[in-house]
């Protein structure tokens, strides 16, 4: 990214920053190690004295009051460390995932629109240039939208016999308009990549995309307690092949992109808040090319609640919390060089993701194997903790 194109400091933050209560992880060169900050404007305040971990932060009782109450003497500058993030200057105090211990899942084909995509994937075995004609046959069967189908309903299980008959039938059909939607785990815990940071596109993958989405962050009791962005990077060609490689195509170095920071709830941003966010996503390519999409949440197949019911309850607890991606309307369809071909990302694309309420996370593809290797885990994570206590 070049000092021309480099987005301003305002660009990054939401729009409305000055209600915002922005919570983030920060690279501390001094320390050697992440610490839990809050952004206010200019001003990043280091809240290691109330929490070691977001996770641990994000259990206290009251906490927009809590946090608020600590702003008082800032130890860096908001934008010193947005510019050292984007640089991937890491010799100085720069963003990282806004979550820690919190597990990554992620919720899949949950708009309508993006589970035909899926449809079209498996129908072509990922194979990009066959896409086209299997996407035209989908129309044909369906005669017109169904993306206002509840899932569950009596009209949602019509459409999927409407395109078992044609021979479409697909399991994405089953957790796109059935009763149950899909909930997998995305990254390990400490995985994460944030704000400024390369995103990893395995050699193997000859057909992949971003996918631009909300993050919702909840406790260890699965209560929301604020939202992010993100980007499940996806490799369309590996799924495509089989849906019991979704390990392999959303699980590599680097696949996992979230920030720039957690925005937590309050009096003015709430759940509802989101209902009707919009999520941009732009891609600029080394080759001049330009890749705009949206995600329109309004159009979500099934309400964020419900999301968070199939993922956290009796059935499964998460002790330290979890960060849910909710899944994308946005698959592009988009041809980049051949016609037929659709989109595929190259080595240094820019993607930029953003939402009026959240900011906006921008990152750059690059090689997964090519990247540096994730090496802190959580023993590092632990013996940084007890290093650096508080007294």
């Amino acid at each position: 990214m070049t000092a021309a194109d480099a987005p301003r400091l305002e660009d990054i933050l939401p729009e409305d920053a000055e209600d915002a209560l922005l919570i983030g992880r920060l690279w501390d060169p001094e320390t050697s190690g992440p610490r839990v900050v809050a952004v206010q404007g200019e001003d990043v305040f280091d809240l290691r004295h109330l929490a070691g971990t977001v996770s641990e932060l994000f259990e206290h009782a009251g906490l927009p009051d809590r946090v608020q109450g600590a702003l008082t003497a800032p130890r860096w500058r908001t934008a010193d460390v947005v510019e050292a993030s984007l640089d991937r200057d890491t010799g100085r105090p720069h963003l990282l995932a806004p979550v820690d211990l919190q597990v990554v899942k992620a919720c899949g084909v949950t708009f309508v629109d993006s589970m035909i995509e899926r449809v079209i994937e498996e129908r072509t075995g990922g194979d990009a240039a066959r896409a086209a004609g299997v996407r035209e046959l989908v129309g044909r069967a369906l005669g017109g939208s169904i993306a206002s189908v509840r899932p569950g309903s009596p009209e949602a299980a019509e459409a999927k016999r409407v395109l078992s008959a044609e021979g479409l039938w697909s399991q994405y059909l089953e957790v796109g308009i059935g009763p149950d939607p899909e909930v997998f785990t995305k990254a390990p815990v400490l995985s994460s990549v944030g704000n400024g940071a390369r995103i990893g596109i395995p050699g193997f993958s000859s057909w992949n995309n971003p996918e631009p989405e909300l993050v919702l962050v909840a406790t260890s009791q699965g209560r929301v307690v604020g939202a992010t962005l993100g980007n499940d990077v996806n490799l369309r060609d590996v799924e495509g092949r089989s849906a019991l490689l979704l390990g392999k195509a959303k699980d590599n170095n680097a696949s996992s992109a979230l920030g720039p920071f957690i925005r937590l709830f309050d009096e003015s941003f709430t759940l509802e808040t989101l209902r009707t966010e919009e999520i941009l996503l732009r891609v600029d390519g080394a080759d001049g090319f330009v890749l705009e999409g949206r995600n329109t949440l309004a159009r979500i197949s099934r309400p964020f609640e419900e999301l968070v019911a199939a993922t956290a309850g009796r059935h499964h607890q998460y002790p330290d919390g979890f960060a849910l991606y909710t899944g994308t309307l946005f698959a592009p369809t988009q041809d980049r060089d051949e016609a037929g071909q659709g989109f595929t990302h190259k080595d240094g694309d820019i993607v930029a993701i953003r939402s009026r309420h959240l900011g906006t996370l921008i990152n750059e593809v690059g090689v997964a194997e090519e990247l540096p290797e994730w090496s802190f885990g959580l023993r590092q994570l632990f013996t940084y903790l007890q290093r650096t206590a508080v007294a």
